[in-house]
């Protein structure tokens, strides 16, 4: 009887030499043609639970460490780790599946896998610790930020340089890679993947299964089996880095009508336009789309024709200042100005990113999902404040002390009524310090100054929104201006940041326009937004002083408000009488039952009412919160929506933002 012969599919190496004497013969699991890909898939795993466990150890005081809360971030993040890294191996994959045994077993090619096997194994180290520091400065696992850090390259690695020891970092980083290769070279497991001799047909077989799992993936899983704890820290840390970078920038924009509740379209704008409707000062208009939010603005009395110089201070959280119990003296020359102006002491951020201050600031609406109007397309002749202004005469324009590209600042402000003047257009004589961010604070001052008097040299009525940048990493600033050495870390951007503002309030009180000039300083958002809820109130609370003393009583205002009600509130204090699309009401007509504020992420929409809050997630999901503000942190999650029409009012202003940004409803009136 002819013995058979044996399977041609997968045969002995044909290089013996590849295992030499005195070394015993690798496991199967990494000698095979799939061994360099096992290789990898341990090393990624291995990096991301070492990464989590360092980040949680980080974030140790905001956790709840039981084993029940540990096993369900374990089991999430493992889940989300092996997703990666086979969505990561799927070019690997390929690779071994077409490769030819002639091309694997030849030296060339051997040099040349082993170089960009290092390559992935320093990539993997260099991963880590960038999750540290993005973790350090957002408290979170890559997101949106990240995408855009990654097309903002030359900001954010100059931002880097200035704020970490980057050639230690990298030093680090090699000879931890040239650790693990060496521990690799002495077991041979990369090498020992060489030998293996595998018929095309089983070669695709086995490779069928790793290219399989991640294209089901692709279909089946999103970020939503993070959501393991009403912690927020318990989720980020259920993540993958890697995994939640991709999904960002897969999901730049979330359709509202795909991931988030929803009413019949005229039902929620027509809710919207009866609630805003109870402000004073709205009147209905005849014949409007039915989606539109149109109404008439009637101010008796005269307009009153000021000066409105707006500065929005990177970062600026209330809780830097003595007002609202800061014990560090960061904001000397703030807190005397509240003293001395209109004082909001209830006002939130609608998100925790520039663009969105920005968004809300110019344009009055909600933080609708994904990316901000800023950054989007189609975002030309908005219905904006420098619409308004400039049809009134105003000389409008955008002041920033950085590069007005990033965030796409300049071509939003340029189409949407404003002149820019970025650090481009600023001249080496005015510059006395500058980062990678932009120029010092004094320096941006002082140029707006000079646009103020060139105005009002020609007569004109001018309206500026200035964008400070000094109080931002790398926090560096000029010598001798505070008692905090330069780079002063947060507290010394604060405190820069305060003593500039001092230095430009005494210029500007010896200028001839002073007298008839609206100041009105806030933030575009809080210094972070990390907290153990999906949207910590109190991290969206920021300052707004608005300073004229021929024009505005000094007091303390604690109605609630949003960064859509500034300007809005703002036109009300100058009499404006206009149609408007602002979401945002003049909060002194508006009832305090019918006072909002508008908070959130680019996947959190949240909307406060008093001291509730309701919160709108993709999975058309719902949450409730109940907090007390002088509790500070503290918010109490709720099972169901226990107070009033929350839930429907919540729905009604994001579902109308959205639908009229999509129909175009947004633009400039003619």
């Amino acid at each position: 009887m002819n013995t058979p012969p044996p399977p041609a599919t997968v045969r002995p190496s044909a290089h013996p030499q590849d295992i030499p004497p005195g070394h015993a013969p690798a496991t199967g699991f990494f000698t095979a043609r799939f061994g360099a890909l096992h290789l990898f898939l341990v090393l990624f795993l291995a990096m991301a639970l070492a990464t989590r466990i360092l980040l949680g150890i980080k974030a140790f005081d905001t956790l709840d460490p039981s084993l029940s809360n540990l096993l369900r971030i374990a089991a999430s993040g493992l889940l989300y780790d092996l997703l990666a890294a086979l969505y990561f191996a799927v070019p690997l994959t390929l690779y071994l599946i077409i490769l030819p045994d002639r091309m694997l077993h030849g030296r060339l090619h051997k040099f040349f896998f082993q170089f960009l096997f290092f390559c992935t194994i320093y990539l993997l180290y260099f991963n880590a610790v960038a999750e540290w520091i993005f973790w350090d400065e957002f408290g979170v696992r890559y997101n949106f930020i990240a995408v855009d850090y990654l097309v903002y390259t030359n900001e954010v690695i100059g931002n880097i340089r200035q704020s970490y020891p980057v050639p230690l970092l990298l030093s680090a980083i090699l000879l931890l890679s040239l650790a693990t290769a060496w521990l690799m070279r002495q077991h041979r497991w990369l090498a020992s993947t060489f030998a293996a001799t595998t018929a095309l047909a089983a070669r695709i077989r086995q490779g069928a299964l790793y290219l399989l799992i991640p294209l089901l993936a692709f279909f089946t899983v999103d970020q939503g089996l993070s959501e393991v704890s009403p912690n927020r820290f318990h989720n980020e840390l259920a993540k993958n880095g890697v995994y939640s970078l991709f999904s960002a920038f897969i999901n730049n924009e979330l359709p509202y009508e795909v991931f988030y509740l929803q009413h019949d379209n005229v039902q929620a704008a027509a809710r919207v336009r009866e609630l805003l409707l109870q402000s004073t000062d709205s009147k209905p208009l005849a014949d409007i789309d039915p989606l539109d939010i149109a109404r008439q603005i009637v101010n008796p009395g005269p307009e009153k024709r000021l000066n409105v110089i707006l500065l929005t201070i990177e970062s600026m959280s209330a809780e830097f200042m003595a007002l609202f119990g800061n014990k560090n003296n960061l904001t000397p020359n703030l807190d005397r100005l509240a003293k001395e102006s209109l004082t909001f002491t209830n006002l939130y951020a609608t998100g925790n990113r520039t663009d969105r201050g920005m968004e809300s600031l110019v344009l009055s609406v909600p933080p609708t999902p994904g990316r901000s109007k800023v950054k989007r397309p189609d975002n030309e002749d908005l219905f904006s404040t420098g619409a308004l202004f400039k049809a009134r005469g105003y000389d409008t324009r955008f002041l920033y002390g950085g590069y007005g590209y990033f965030d796409n600042m300049n071509y939003f402000f340029g189409h949407n009524g404003f002149e820019v003047t970025d650090r481009t257009q600023m001249e080496a004589s005015e510059i006395t310090h500058e980062n990678i961010w932009g120029v010092a604070d004094e320096n941006l001052f002082n140029r707006t100054i000079r646009e103020a008097d060139r105005a009002h040299a020609q007569g004109n009525p001018f309206h500026f929104f200035v964008m400070t940048t000094s109080n931002h990493r790398p926090f560096t600033y000029p010598p001798e201006r505070i008692d905090i050495p330069s780079p002063g870390g947060r507290q010394g951007g604060v405190k820069y940041t305060d003593w500039a503002i001092g230095a430009f309030m005494q210029q500007a009180k010896q200028r001839p326009w002073f007298d008839d000039t609206l100041f009105i300083i806030t933030a575009d958002h809080c210094a972070s937004s990390a907290g153990k809820t999906e949207l910590p109130v109190f991290r969206y609370h920021i300052p707004l002083l608005v300073h004229a003393p021929r024009h505005v009583a000094s007091r303390f205002e604690g109605a609630l408000m949003s960064q859509i009600d500034i300007m809005p509130t703002i036109f009300g204090l100058l009499q404006f009488s206009y149609t408007s699309r602002f979401f945002g009401q003049d909060i002194f007509q508006t009832p305090a039952t019918a006072r909002r504020a508008f908070i959130g992420t680019y996947q959190k929409l949240g909307m406060i009412q008093e001291e509730r809050l309701t919160v709108l997630s993709p999975q058309q999901q719902a949450s409730f919160y109940r907090f007390t503000r002088d509790a500070g942190k503290e918010q109490q999650k709720l099972q169901t929506e226990r107070d009033g029409d929350g839930l429907r009012d919540a729905i009604s202003f994001y579902q109308t933002a959205n639908t009229m940004r999509k129909m175009r409803l947004d633009k400039k009136l003619p």
